[in-house]
């Protein structure tokens, strides 16, 4: 009794001098590493910043200005002039400007609530329910993400004339639903912070599967829709959706001021002005969802 109790005692000292040994190689930050760190990250936010600050800049130039050799950064004279030419020009289209704001928030808007839905039902489904075959259909959706948008873009079309959605919304919206990365970061998330014994106890209180997603499981991995809804909103709001919509009256606004881009170098104010705004919705939203966004960054790939 007394041996196992000294061997015992003896282990816990082996334990306690290699913690120390380990504690005492640990690298502790000085506080000129802190300063020197803040200076890296100024640097680098510095870099991130400076097109959008180049952007609005660009905006606010008159066009006299915008083609000065050799090129200002700053602004001299600045002037709203871009921005009323932009709305004169939008207003005199035989399409109201209004009708391309329309389709661009009813497509982003839809699109991503749809992307979010159907992520989180089939992340739930795989990452949560035993099911034959749950392996290998993550496998197909992890392969997808390698493929490239353009690279589907014909048999997306193909699939989008036999449904006979071609020069419609749906030929937008629809394929905006089944996207690999909203399913891919949903279920790399569930499988991460929703514990799969609070969900036998939902299911032993008598909950249903659908009631257990949107009451316990959701509520646990909202940075993670948070930020699905940032990117797949900014993906479709800046989308153009020239492969599927031909009609004038359905749209992007995106399309629309690609137009203004085409009409040469007068319009080179007017460009700059449309950009500005394209920018604001999809920086707006950022700013909004951004805690949730860092959240789920920096949980990334982390295991209990």
């Amino acid at each position: 009794m007394f041996e196992n109790l000294k061997n015992k005692i003896k282990v816990a000292y082996r334990k306690h001098q290699t913690n120390k040994v380990q504690f005492k190689r640990s690298v502790t930050r000085s506080a000129g590493g802190d300063v020197g760190i803040y200076i890296m990250l100024a640097i680098v936010a510095f870099v991130m910043v400076l097109p959008m600050v180049y952007a609005i800049v660009q905006s606010l130039k008159p066009l006299d200005e915008i083609f000065v050799f050799p090129p200002r950064f700053f602004v001299i004279n600045p002037t709203f002039d871009n921005f009323r030419d932009l709305f004169r020009t939008m207003a005199d289209s035989w399409v109201p400007f209004s009708r391309y704001v329309f389709n661009t928030v009813l497509i982003s808007v839809a699109g991503t609530a749809g992307n979010v839905l159907l992520s989180s039902y089939a992340a739930y489904a795989i990452s949560k329910i035993r099911f034959p075959g749950r392996k290998g259909l993550f496998k197909i959706v992890t392969y997808a993400l390698m493929f490239n948008s353009t690279v589907t873009g014909i048999s997306n079309f193909i699939i989008m004339s036999a449904l006979g959605w071609v020069d419609t919304y749906l030929a937008v919206i629809v394929p905006a639903f089944c996207t690999p990365f909203g399913l891919y970061l949903m279920k790399q998330f569930m499988e991460t912070n929703v514990q799969d014994a609070v969900l036998e106890s939902a299911r032993l209180e008598g909950a249903s599967e659908n009631k257990i997603l949107w009451k316990i499981a959701m509520p646990m991995v909202k940075p993670a829709w948070a930020t699905l809804i940032l990117f797949a909103f900014k993906d479709l709001w800046n989308t153009g959706a020239n492969l599927y919509i031909y009609s004038e009256q359905l749209k992007t606004m995106n399309y629309a001021i690609s137009q203004l881009v085409t009409a040469g170098i007068a319009r080179s104010g007017v460009s700059a002005a449309a950009t500005v705004i394209m920018m604001l919705v999809p920086i707006t939203v950022f700013i909004i969802s951004q805690n949730n966004v860092i959240q789920t960054m920096s949980s990334a790939g982390m295991k209990d």
